[in-house]
């Protein structure tokens, strides 16, 4: 089966399970100067939307080495000419991106005011850290004007959870967003959350524990889609989450909120929606041989990511789908193998192309999710 008719199954799946579900990607990127090598250009975005038909996104520069003005206008630019050109389209919401070390709140002034609609922060590619004097002064910007102000979060820096706390409590009016799961810190940040309700989560993480984390212990009305595109394809990334916050026990409702319109009030500047509590950790039944798969796609994935070979991990994967047709879980296990065979084809067409990744996710992700649906 091909890719694209495979995916279109899993997307039409979830659609069946979450009624009138939309997506707004809260985390993507442009441009082709970054020294990660990655590049993305605003059509190829717009692509990648149509693709997972996404409702909107967040948009801002990748990287610039060379400073943040001129990406800044012309992703303001492209943003602007695509809601011309498709007035019915994708709402893209641009965002300045501003290093706190050469002049930042000057430029996210002059952007806000040409209509860019928020702020992006990297303190890991800019090597700043949270208590520099200039962040304070930007966050007191993103409250006066009620624009999100979003901060990367993830590997590579100090874990920033206790700025993000104080900073968001010291200014509610604005819409502080921590990317990536807030995966360095949510070992705690989910019991301080919910006395924060203007500290928003975003979901650009791949490891479905810490997104089963994420889903089960932050209130849904703090937590926000995201893929982190290019480096995660918008649709198997919504596939993903969207199965991992059924498997959490989330509702339709909240699965809804988290996925489109959570990030539509943050956009218009509206009061955030407040969708109850978090659903807390839920007792479920151990699944032994799927969690063999899971480990294994993980491990492959892993090594994959770091430049490695991870063939040999997902030889065993697959070894360990081979259970008696009985089983409870066979159907699954056969889904897990096509989700396999369509990564080994292409992988196998073009090992450098890495979305091959976004597949070997997406099987990861359906490996923890037993008690969803899978495609008719």
């Amino acid at each position: 089966m091909a890719l694209t008719e495979l995916l279109a199954r899993w997307r039409a799946s979830i659609r069946e399970q979450v009624p009138g579900l939309e997506i707004f990607d809260a985390h993507t990127h442009v441009g082709c100067h970054d020294p990660d090598g990655f590049t993305q250009s605003f059509r190829e975005l717009v692509d990648r939307l149509a693709s997972a038909e996404a409702c909107g996104c967040f948009v801002f520069p990748f990287h610039e080495p060379d400073g943040y003005p001129h990406p800044n206008d012309t992703v303001r630019a492209e943003a602007e000419a695509h809601r011309c050109e498709h007035p019915d389209g994708p709402a893209i919401v641009p965002f300045c991106r501003v290093n706190p070390r050469e002049g930042a709140v000057a430029e996210a002034q002059r952007s806000l005011d040409l209509g860019a609609r928020g702020i992006k922060l990297h303190p890991r590619a800019e090597a700043f850290t949270l208590d520099h004097p200039a962040v304070a002064d930007l966050f007191a910007l993103a409250a006066e004007r009620t624009v999100p102000i979003l901060v990367h979060s993830g590997r590579g820096i100090e874990a920033p959870g206790a700025h993000i706390v104080r900073l968001a409590e010291r200014y509610p009016g604005a819409r502080v967003i921590l990317a990536h799961a807030g995966a360095t810190d949510l070992s705690w940040l989910w019991r301080a959350a919910p006395a924060v309700p203007n500290l928003l989560f975003d979901s650009a993480w791949w490891m479905p524990a810490d997104l089963t984390a994420l889903f089960c212990l932050i209130p849904p009305g703090q937590i926000l889609f995201a893929s982190d595109a290019p480096y995660g394809d918008p649709l198997v990334t919504a596939i993903c989450q969207a199965r991992i916050a059924q498997q959490a026990g989330l509702s339709a409702d909240q699965i809804r909120l988290i996925f489109a319109g959570q990030s539509r009030a943050v956009a218009a500047g509206a009061p955030l929606i407040c969708a109850g509590p978090a659903v807390g950790e839920r007792e479920s039944a151990p699944h032994v041989l799927l969690n063999r798969v899971a480990e294994f796609i993980q491990m492959a994935t892993m090594l994959w990511i770091r430049g490695g070979d991870g063939a040999e991990s997902l030889a065993l994967a697959r070894q360990a789908c081979q259970v008696p047709e009985e089983h409870d879980d066979a159907p699954l296990f056969a889904a897990l193998l096509d989700l396999l065979d369509a990564h080994t084809a292409m992988h196998g067409a073009d090992p450098e192309d890495r979305r091959h990744l976004s597949v070997l996710m997406l099987a990861g992700a359906v490996a923890r999710t037993p008690a969803v649906p899978l495609p008719g």
